[in-house]
C-alpha cells in the first residue's frame, strides 16, 4: 500500500507530507481547495507526466515522492520480477519512487534511488494504482487487461500459463521449420558446392610442411649440374684423382704429415695425442670425401621430376587462393565444411521431427484452448450476474454490463470441437472486452466510451467489487465518485468503498458525508493564506475534528447542534455497519482513526 506521499511545489501545494492509513482513506474539503491535486500528484508521479503549468508559481521544479510497502505476497511477484530484471531491488519491504519535474521540461525519475526511464516508471505504476475519475490511468478501461481480469476471476491463470508455454514452444518450432524451408531451396546447391570443395581438398592429399620440402627439392633440382661440379671439385681437393694436375690433395699432404709426426713422436711421447688426432682426421676426411663423391654422382638434372614438383606446388598455390593462406588453413577449412555437410544432412533429418513436434503441440493447445474458452464463458456469466448485483446496490440497475467473449476464424488457427479453426495468441483463442450501456435502449459500448466521470467511477466501483479477489492492484483511487449521487446512494457507495478497502488500500475524494463517514482514515484539504500566497494544506481528522468536518459537509460552514448530531449519527451508523459486516477485518486494516 501507499505509506507516504510527499509533494513539493505542485499546483497550489507548497509542501505536504501525507502519511496514509490502510483500508479506506477519504479526502474532503471545499471545492477548489486542492483535493484532487493530491490525487493528481500521485498519478503524475507514477505516470511520469507533469506539464510546466502545474509547477507552483515562483518555483523552478516540482518534486514528488511515494513510499509503498511491498509485502512478500504472490500477487506482487510480477512487480518484484520487473524490479529484479531492471536492477531496482532495494529494501525488500519498501518501494520508493521519486520524480523531479523542472519548468524547462527536464524530468528525472528514480526507483529505489536508481534512475529509470519514464516508460519503466509507467510499467511499475500500472502494478501499483488504478485511478478512477478524470484519468487515463485506468486498467479496466484498457482492453488489454480484460482477459487478465477474467482469467483471474475464473481462476484459469494456471491453465493459461500452460497454453502460453506451448504457444511459445510452437512459435519456436514454426521459426525453425520456416528456416528449414527457406534453406531447403538452396540446400542441394550448397551441398553440391561443399562436396566439390571436400573432394578437391581431399584428393590433393595435403601434408603439413609439404610445401616447404617441395620448395627445397625444386631448388636442388634446378641447380643439379652446378651442385655436381662443385661437389666433385671439393672431392678432388680432398681425395684427388688420376687426372688431377694440381697440387697434391689434402689427404696426401695429411698422410705425409702423419709419417713425419710418427718420427717425432718416437722421440717425444708428448706428441702422441696430436698424432692420434691427425690419424683420426685422415679417417674422417676419407669418409667425408666418399660421401661428397657419392653426392656428386647422384646429382643428375631431371626435367620430368622438376616439372612434377612445379605442378604440385602450383596445385597447392591454387588451393591456397581458394581456401586459405597456408596448408594448415586449408586443412582447417576442410574440417569446417565437413561439419557443415554433416549439419545439412541433420537438417534434412530434423524436419520430420519438427513437424511431429508441431503436430503434438497444436493438438495439446487445441485441448487447452477449448478448456480455457469453456471456463471463461462460464466465468463471464457469473461475472455479469455479480456486476449487475453490485450495480443494483449502487442504484444503477438500469445499467447493462456484458462480457464480450469472441473468437476470430482463421484457416491456420486452432481447431475447436465445432469444426472451426480460430486464430490464437499466447493467451488462447479468445478475445475479451467488457461492454456497458448506461441508459436503456442504448447499445452496449466499450467501457472507455461511458460518458460521465461519476458514472465511470461508480461503474468501476461495481466492477472492482465483483473482481475484488481477482484484481491484484493494491491501491485504488476514486476521484469525484459522488457526482450525481444522493445521500441514500452515497451510503451504499461508502459501504462498497469500505468493503473494497478490506483487502486493499482505497483513496476516495468526496463531497458526500455519507461516504466520508465510512473512512478508516479521514483527511481534510483546505486553503491557507501565507503572505500574498494561497497554499493547499492536508490535515488528518480524528474524533471531534472528523465530526466537525462531516457537520460542515451536512449543514454548511456554520456548524449547528443539529448538524453535529447528524454527523455523529452518520459515524455511529457507519461504524455499526462495519462491525456487523467486517468482523475481524477492522483490526487487520488498522487505520489512522483508531
Amino acid at each position: 500500500m501507499l505509506l507516504e506521499l510527499r509533494v513539493k511545489d505542485f499546483g497550489i501545494i507548497e509542501e505536504i507530507n501525507w502519511s496514509l492509513g490502510s483500508g479506506l482513506n477519504v479526502i474532503t474539503g471545499e471545492t477548489g481547495a486542492g483535493k484532487s491535486l493530491v490525487v493528481d500528484a500521485l498519478e503524475a508521479l507514477l505516470a511520469g507526466n507533469v506539464c510546466g503549468e502545474v509547477i507552483r508559481h515562483g518555483a523552478d521544479e516540482a518534486c514528488l515522492e511515494g513510499v509503498f510497502s511491498l509485502p512478500k505476497d504472490e500477487s506482487f511477484a510480477p512487480l518484484r520480477e520487473l524490479l529484479v530484471q531492471n536492477g531496482l531491488v532495494g529494501d525488500e519491504e519498501l518501494l520508493v519512487i521519486n520524480g523531479e519535474f523542472r519548468r524547462q521540461g527536464r524530468r528525472l525519475f528514480r526507483v529505489n534511488r536508481q534512475a529509470v526511464s519514464r516508460g519503466l516508471l509507467h510499467q511499475i505504476g500500472r502494478f501499483l494504482i488504478d485511478v478512477y475519475g478524470q484519468s487515463e490511468h485506468l486498467s479496466l478501461l484498457n482492453i488489454d487487461y480484460h482477459l487478465d481480469f477474467l482469467d483471474a476471476y475464473a481462476r484459469t491463470l494456471e491453465l493459461r500459463r500452460r497454453f502460453t508455454a506451448r504457444a511459445l514452444q510452437l512459435a519456436q518450432v514454426e521459426r525453425e521449420l520456416k528456416a528449414l524451408v527457406e534453406q531447403e531451396k538452396d540446400l542441394s546447391r550448397r551441398e553440391e558446392f561443399l562436396r566439390f570443395q571436400v573432394d578437391e581438398i581431399r584428393q590433393a592429399e595435403l601434408r603439413e610442411e609439404e610445401e616447404m620440402a617441395l620448395e627445397r627439392e625444386r631448388a636442388i633440382l634446378a641447380s643439379a649440374e652446378k651442385l655436381k661440379a662443385v661437389s666433385y671439385e671439393a672431392y678432388r681437393a680432398i681425395y684427388g684423382d688420376e687426372a688431377s694436375l694440381s697440387a697434391a690433395p689434402a689427404l696426401d699432404r695429411l698422410n705425409e704429415a702423419v709419417l713425419e709426426m710418427k718420427k717425432v713422436a718416437e722421440l717425444d711421447a708428448s706428441l702422441r695425442l696430436p698424432l692420434e688426432f691427425l690419424e683420426e682426421t685422415i679417417s674422417g676426411l676419407t669418409e667425408v670425401a666418399r660421401e661428397i663423391r657419392a653426392y656428386s654422382d647422384r646429382q643428375e638434372y631431371d626435367p620430368k621430376q622438376l616439372e612434377a614438383i612445379e605442378l604440385r606446388l602450383e596445385g597447392i598455390r591454387s588451393l591456397k587462393r581458394k581456401y586459405g593462406q597456408t596448408v594448415t588453413e586449408i586443412l582447417d577449412h576442410l574440417v569446417k565444411i565437413e561439419k557443415e555437410l554433416e549439419g545439412l544432412s541433420h537438417l534434412v533429418e530434423k524436419q520430420p521431427q519438427l513437424e511431429e513436434t508441431r503436430r503434438r503441440l497444436r493438438e495439446e493447445m487445441e485441448g487447452i484452448a477449448f478448456e480455457l474458452s469453456q471456463a471463461r464463458g462460464e466465468a463471464a456469466v457469473r461475472l455479469i450476474a455479480q456486476v449487475k448485483k453490485e450495480l443494483q446496490d449502487l442504484n444503477m440497475s438500469r445499467v447493462e454490463f456484458e462480457v464480450a467473449l469472441t473468437r476470430e476464424p482463421a484457416s491456420e488457427g486452432i481447431l475447436f470441437p465445432d469444426g472451426e479453426c480460430y486464430a490464437f495468441a499466447k493467451e488462447g483463442a479468445d478475445r475479451v472486452e467488457f461492454m456497458a450501456a448506461t441508459n436503456p435502449g442504448e447499445p452496449l459500448k466499450p467501457l472507455a466510451r461511458i460518458a460521465s466521470t461519476g458514472e465511470i467511477s461508480r461503474f468501476m466501483l461495481a466492477l472492482k467489487g465483483a473482481l475484488a479477489e481477482a484484481d491484484s492492484i493494491p491501491v485504488l483511487i476514486f476521484d469525484e465518485i459522488d457526482i450525481g449521487v444522493g445521500g441514500r446512494s452515497g451510503e451504499i457507495v461508502g459501504r462498497k468503498l469500505w468493503t473494497l478497502g478490506c483487502n486493499r488500500q482505497v483513496i476516495c475524494v468526496t463531497h458526500l458525508p455519507q461516504i466520508a463517514a465510512f473512512a478508516d482514515a479521514h483527511y481534510n484539504v483546505h486553503k491557507e493564506t501565507a503572505g500574498r500566497r494561497t497554499l493547499s494544506v492536508i490535515q488528518v481528522l480524528r474524533g471531534d475534528s472528523q465530526i466537525g468536518e462531516l457537520a460542515v459537509m451536512l449543514g454548511g460552514p456554520q456548524r449547528t447542534e443539529a448538524s453535529l448530531r447528524n454527523a455523529r449519527e452518520l459515524v455511529q451508523k457507519a461504524g455499526a455497519w462495519k462491525e456487523d459486516h467486517g468482523g475481524g477485518i477492522k483490526s487487520q486494516k488498522g487505520g489512522m482513526n483508531e
